[in-house]
């Protein structure tokens, strides 16, 4: 399951880079456009908003696969070991449920029904660019189920790493 994850990782990582370099062209291109040919291009703005969504979920995923996430555990550091380990599986419990319930299914839904509307100014439907919502959602209950599974196991600390001291 390990070296799956680290596959998946690899993947969104790289596809990342590629949104995020795609983002900033675009959005250099809108302000060539905008500035120099004083004529703006209504594309690359509707093309850098979808872009920038499809980053942030995916991103958002990312930073779930490697703990990274934002955690208030200053209440469930101070429980037992025991303790600590299922109040962050419970905590999990939700959130798979969350990713699972809203994104995966209700995102599903919206892009179904928004699947045969044409999107005026880009050559792709509305569906393909509202399927952000539950491709992250499936990703998101991937990487929530892996540290399930292993904080249960007790293969993973049930609190967020401490933050790295830098001595300058």
């Amino acid at each position: 399951m390990t070296k799956l994850k680290q596959a998946v990782d690899a993947v969104l990582r790289t596809l990342c880079i590629v949104l995020f370099a795609l983002l900033i062209l675009l959005v250099c291109w809108q302000i060539l456009t905008r500035l120099v040919f004083n004529d703006p291009s209504v594309w690359s703005e509707e093309a850098s908003r979808y872009t920038f969504i499809w980053l942030s979920l995916i991103g958002i995923s990312v930073a779930t696969g490697e703990r990274a996430d934002v955690a208030i555990d200053i209440l469930v550091k101070k429980l037992p070991v025991v303790a600590q380990r299922w109040v962050t599986a419970l905590a999990y419990l939700t959130a798979i449920s969350f990713a699972t319930v809203i994104m995966v299914y209700g995102g599903y839904l919206n892009a179904s029904l928004s699947w045969n509307q044409a999107n005026p100014v880009l050559p792709v439907n509305q569906g393909v660019l509202y399927l952000a919502v539950p491709v992250a959602g499936v990703l998101l209950t991937y990487y929530l189920c892996y540290h399930f599974v292993r904080i249960i196991a007790a293969k993973e600390d049930a609190t967020a790493p401490e933050e790295i001291q830098v001595e300058l």
